[in-house]
């Protein structure tokens, strides 16, 4: 062996480092095809017993480039090598023509993986032969491609592992949180009604009124909390309906900003609300969504001015959120629409986790989209884009 040939295998030896399984193959076949020609190569995988030999990975780097409909990827002589798990060649049944796509020289090799079964096809039309002096080549292609499509499956078992225990620790998170949540009213409701109920103590009227204030309260407390539970788990399944009426974006946001201002009478809030035509939207559940976006400003962002704006792009309307509290750290975005997710170390604040989860879908049922720019010591700005008529939309 020449030293050039040396050389050559040991850079194809050499592992490409890359997350992305198909850039890898990419790379390794560029460099394989400088001494080992081929026009047309194909991956083939089983993912069970009985399933089907489906192409995951296909490329077309000669004569069949500009004829991929048509040119041949090997499916035969694929399901040959994974039933048999042997090297298998095949030379074309016509004779010569002058449309070289149409006389296919097929090697096939098998992959060998953990727990499935695959076929690596190089085609060449209208030749040569593929002799055994290419076959160690071809052999150490078939086996880098079997390690790369093993470290992808190595990396979606992980990532598939790690979903699934993020999502367990966000079920045990939600039971804590919810029996915090659910006792604590209740806790309330029973004291203070167990302390009007004492037959060994007066209680003048204006005590009276004050627990019976608390226990009306904690009993709303509880009534939203419930409702919170009750709504997430029908938009979880799909079952919740929506009533699509005529609805002014701007004067459901601005009775929105009235009513909280008198909830909460030192709240700064800015509305930039030009007017705007109606949209089709179920006012109840977009009234939901405002709402849950108010009281999220209010409780994190305590003392900071809300700023509402509304603007009109093409078939769309945006409305936007701002506070200027504290914002959240960049590595919960990604979570923070998911059911139960709470940011660590707001545990403090009264919540369950599902308030967002429950704007995100009620946002997605109107064939809309939420999102969220923030970042620490920056305040938080959530989005959130409405089709003029939701059925329209793709």
């Amino acid at each position: 062996m020449d030293y050039e040939t040396l050389d050559f295998f040991t850079r194809l030896s050499s592992p490409i480092v890359s997350d992305d399984w198909k850039k890898s193959l990419n790379a390794m076949f560029i460099l394989l095809r400088r001494k080992f020609v081929f026009d047309n190569l194909a991956i083939y995988l089983v993912e069970g017993a009985g399933s089907t030999p489906e192409v995951v990975y296909a490329r077309a780097a000669g004569r069949g480039r500009n004829k991929e409909a048509e040119a041949s990827w090997g499916e035969e002589i694929a399901n040959q090598v994974i039933s048999t798990g042997k090297v298998t060649e095949s030379t074309p049944v016509k004779k010569r023509s002058i449309d070289r796509t149409t006389m296919p020289y097929l090697l096939g090799l098998p992959l060998i993986l953990h727990e499935r079964r695959g076929a690596l096809v190089f085609v060449r039309f209208g030749g040569p032969k593929f002799t055994s002096v290419q076959m160690p080549l071809a052999t150490l292609a078939a086996t880098h491609t079997a390690n790369a499509l093993e470290q992808n499956i190595l990396r979606e078992n992980l990532t598939q592992l790690e979903h699934a225990r993020h999502r367990a620790q966000l079920q045990d998170d939600f039971i804590a949180t919810i029996s915090h949540e659910l006792h604590t009213p209740l806790g309330f409701i029973k004291g203070y009604t167990t302390s009007l109920l004492r037959s060994d103590t007066t209680w003048d009227s204006a005590t009276q009124q004050e627990f019976l204030a608390i226990i009306d309260e904690e009993s709303d407390h509880l009534l939203t909390l419930i409702d919170h539970m009750l709504d997430s788990a029908r938009l979880q399944s799909g079952n919740m309906s929506m009533d699509f009426q005529p609805v002014r974006l701007d004067s459901l946001l601005r009775d929105m900003a009235q009513r909280i201002h008198g909830r909460h009478e030192g709240l700064e809030v800015i509305l930039d609300l030009p007017p705007s035509p109606p949209i089709q939207a179920d006012t109840v559940r977009l009234s939901q969504v405002f709402d849950n976006l108010f009281d999220n400003a209010i409780k994190y962002a305590p003392g900071s001015k809300i700023t509402i704006s509304l603007q009109v792009k093409d078939n769309w309307r945006i409305i936007t959120f701002t506070d200027l509290g504290p914002g959240i750290p960049s590595e919960h975005i990604p979570f923070l629409f998911e059911r139960f997710y709470r940011v660590p170390g707001q545990y403090s604040k009264s919540g369950t986790g599902l308030g967002l989860f429950i704007c995100k879908q009620i946002v997605h049922a109107h064939h809309g989209r939420i999102s969220v720019k923030t970042a620490p010591g920056k305040g938080t700005a959530f989005c959130i884009e409405l089709p003029v008529r939701p059925e329209n939309v793709e």
